[in-house]
């Protein structure tokens, strides 16, 4: 093997390292909030409301922050923005985590704004770098996002009840995975000054043909909707098993199992979704789990729960597999990968912020689950329209438009 080969090889070894560190860290820092809120709202002597708003802030930042993505990475090259956006993750952990509500709702905003960073440009880097291998590359990244958002999920209740270190130490321990990121990253940095295509500006009229494109906008809709079911799953059906006499603790189990069972999916649908023209056969399978999950919750047995569960988190993990691959399969270039994956995360991760809220409300009004459990399955048949319409073999923006624009 000569001596150059062997150092493409080192190289692309280091560069899917390093797409699998910063993944990695994508969700942890969310995760982790959920099962030790309690811990947080006591320690500082904070309202619930206040409490919850710690889990919208990141949804928030998601919603605002996600269209300045491509537009600083093409002002700066997107190794480096990465760069920044890991080292900004880690000092909001940091923060977040030093005991003060001051501290703790600016790490979160902080945390909020690096991770939309990564959620953005990330599929446009594994489409610039890896143009024949995206869907391989796109289940490593959304198995290495969604596997340590389960161990997040898991381990930080016991490390905040069981230990000496707290919630504090419970949150601020995902800073360890940020760093060797950071590290894991920095050759990356180096590479980037020679690769000039990397910051080359696309035009004007090519965003705006992006943003006129339908397709760009169902998309858009497949984006919130999963992500509205995802984060209202998480937030209510601990809840909503609890009112079905379920104890809390089985409940709360229910919901990791759910969490868990979406990494078969996010590792085999973008692979398949990658060597399929058309992914519409894709969107009738996730649509089918999603439907026999919810409706058995809605009017099968209680003790066919886990199983109701299992299905739930195969339709979540198909839905945002091929979600994220949209964003390469129906773009011609990096940079346009970059601006049809801010647009459909900023408006989706808003309305996926409206969701919990929405659900919630609904519950409190007619006092029954029932009436949200109906319209979780109104959503699906929504998701079920829109990704029938993105699935089709086609791009959001004209061949023309696109002929000498790269990111």
């Amino acid at each position: 093997m000569s001596t150059k080969t062997e150092t493409n090889k080192k190289t692309t070894i280091l560069l899917i390292l390093g797409i699998i560190f910063i993944s990695s860290s994508l969700r942890s820092p969310l995760t982790s909030v959920g099962p030790i809120i309690s811990f947080i709202r006591d320690g500082l002597g904070i309202s619930n409301v206040l409490a919850g708003f710690i889990t919208t802030i990141p949804l928030l930042a998601f919603a605002i922050f996600s269209p300045l993505a491509p537009k600083i990475a093409r002002r700066f090259g997107m190794e480096l923005t990465l760069f920044f956006s890991i080292l900004l993750l880690t000092a909001g952990i940091i923060i977040r985590s030093l005991g003060t509500t001051s501290l703790l709702l600016i790490g979160t905003a902080l945390i909020g704004i690096a991770i939309s960073f990564g959620n953005v440009l990330m599929p446009s880097l594994i489409k610039l770098k890896f143009p024949l291998q995206i869907g391989l590359l796109t289940a490593i990244f959304t198995v290495s996002m969604n596997l340590t958002a389960g161990i997040g999920a898991g381990v930080s209740y016991p490390i905040a009840d069981g230990t000496k270190y707290g919630w504090q130490g419970a949150l601020g321990c995902w800073a360890i995975l940020a760093i060797i990121a950071t590290i894991v990253w920095i050759p990356q940095i180096r590479k980037s000054k020679e690769n000039t295509e990397t910051r080359k500006i696309s035009s004007t009229k090519k965003a705006k043909s992006i943003l006129l494109n339908p397709l760009t906008w169902t998309i858009t809709l497949c984006m919130g909707l999963q992500s509205l079911i995802f984060y209202t799953t998480a937030a209510w059906i601990p809840e909503i098993l609890q009112s079905e006499g379920m104890q809390a603790e089985q409940s709360g189990w229910m919901l990791s199992i759910m969490q868990f069972s979406q990494l078969p999916m996010t590792f085999i649908i973008p692979i398949i979704a990658g060597r399929l023209k058309d992914q519409r056969i894709l969107v009738v399978v996730y649509t089918a789990l999603y439907l026999i999950g919810f409706i058995g919750l809605l009017a099968g047995p209680a003790s066919l729960t886990l199983v109701w569960m299992i299905f739930l988190g195969l339709a979540g993990g198909a839905s945002f597999g091929l979600v994220m691959m949209f964003f390469s399969l129906r773009s011609r270039t990096p940079i346009e990968a970059a601006e049809l994956s801010a647009t459909a995360q900023s408006i989706g991760y808003l309305l996926a912020a409206i969701g919990p809220v929405v659900f919630g409300f609904i519950h409190d009004e007619t006092a029954s689950w029932f009436v949200p459990k109906i319209l979780f399955i109104v959503f699906i048949l929504v998701l079920f329209v829109s990704g029938m319409h993105a699935g089709r073999d086609r791009f959001v923006s004209n061949e023309n438009e696109n002929s000498t624009s790269a990111l």
